[in-house]
């Protein structure tokens, strides 16, 4: 079986050169091209699905941005007429100021961090002195994301801005882990949208869009292939939902900070434990939140993890990710190891903050 890695979206500073663009998929023109022969395709020469196609990227393109930080680069969303874009959190990186090109625009833009949340991989920034005419995006509704419809994947790779390229939702609902690197503390996220329309470097905090002009997630992560030396897995994409963009970008936008992250907590501090063969072997817990969920079902430090619900638990990871599939107030039987014993608490989860 083919294990798949993943990588952040977000690119070199230096474009790449226009001359040595392919004109496939992903047309730095900003237009999609359907073969006659697509569904859509009506005798006589009119393409309804083309059609549709090209509304929405008249509808959205506008409201996609050029993010450059330093020596790197990545994309965003216009998210309201006050000048604030949503992007990626590891586009962003420890940045405080930016540069911003709108869609169909040479001029760059001074922007600086209006804040950033790593957890869901989320960040807001703002333009200094936003122009006139500038188009927020509308973001959909993450209910009504559904297997099979058609998605547009919007943003600058490889810095070619203002690129399209096409696909369908492939899945909803992914966890998953991101790695971790100088830009990213390695998050894991839950209800992901998963696409088969090509998201590559410089891709990240783009668009991912429905044919009703709709954001339905920001463009993240690709799949990569370990036993290809880290080439990508095509078609394999991951875009964080937007019911989870408009609640962090809110957030960041109003107080500056994430008080509700809409995400599952335990309340604690933990680390990957080891057995005597060195194996990961569970969650052990290194500090309790007074008064947290943990706390109050009696868990204590030292004490590892080894089940969530029905899930196992053998690494700090692999708890992350099961808690990042569950919501706050759920009620989780959690099993740990006290003292060489294996017993079992009935936890209600809460939400989570700044520890785990």
């Amino acid at each position: 079986m083919t294990v798949l890695a993943l990588a952040g979206c977000s690119s070199s500073a230096a474009p790449l050169s226009s001359s040595a663009a392919s004109p496939a998929a992903g047309s730095p023109s900003g237009t999609t091209k359907q073969p006659s022969s697509a569904p859509g395709a009506q005798p006589g020469g009119d393409n309804q699905l083309q059609d549709a196609y090209q509304k929405v990227i008249r509808d959205v393109l506008p409201s996609v941005v050029q993010i450059t930080t330093g020596e790197s680069l990545g994309s965003g969303i216009v998210y309201d007429d006050k000048g604030d874009i949503v992007t990626n959190a590891h586009v962003v990186g420890s940045a405080t100021t930016f540069t911003v090109t709108l869609a169909n625009s040479t001029k760059a833009l001074d922007a600086s961090l209006v804040g950033s949340y790593p957890d869901a991989d989320l960040a807001v920034i703002r333009l200094s002195s936003p122009p006139s005419g500038l188009k927020p995006a509308t973001f959909g509704d993450s209910g009504k994301v559904q297997l099979g419809q058609i998605t547009l994947a919007m943003g600058s790779p490889l810095g070619l801005s203002s690129s399209v390229t096409q696909g369908i939702v492939s899945a909803t609902g992914r966890t998953v882990s991101e790695p971790s690197g100088s830009a990213s503390p390695g998050a894991t996220i839950g209800n992901m949208v998963q696409t088969s329309a090509a998201i590559n470097p410089g891709n990240s905090g783009g668009a991912l869009v429905n044919l009703d002009s709709q954001v339905i997630g920001i463009n993240t992560l690709a799949a990569t292939e370990p036993q290809s030396n880290g080439a990508a897995a095509p078609g394999i994409g991951f875009a964080i939902p937007a019911s989870t963009i408009t609640s962090i970008a809110d957030q960041l936008i109003k107080q500056g900070k994430v008080t509700n992250s809409g995400r599952a907590a335990l309340g604690i501090t933990a680390r990957t434990s080891f057995n005597q063969q060195f194996q990961p072997a569970g969650a052990v817990i290194v500090a309790v939140v007074q008064g947290g969920p943990a706390a109050s079902a009696g868990l204590q430090p030292g004490d590892v993890i080894t089940q969530i619900g029905d899930t196992p638990v053998d690494s700090l990871n692999a708890l992350t990710t099961a808690l990042a599939s569950l919501t706050p107030g759920t009620k989780v039987t959690v099993t740990y190891i006290r003292d060489g014993n294996s017993k079992t608490a009935d936890v209600t989860l809460g939400t989570l903050g700044s520890g785990s």
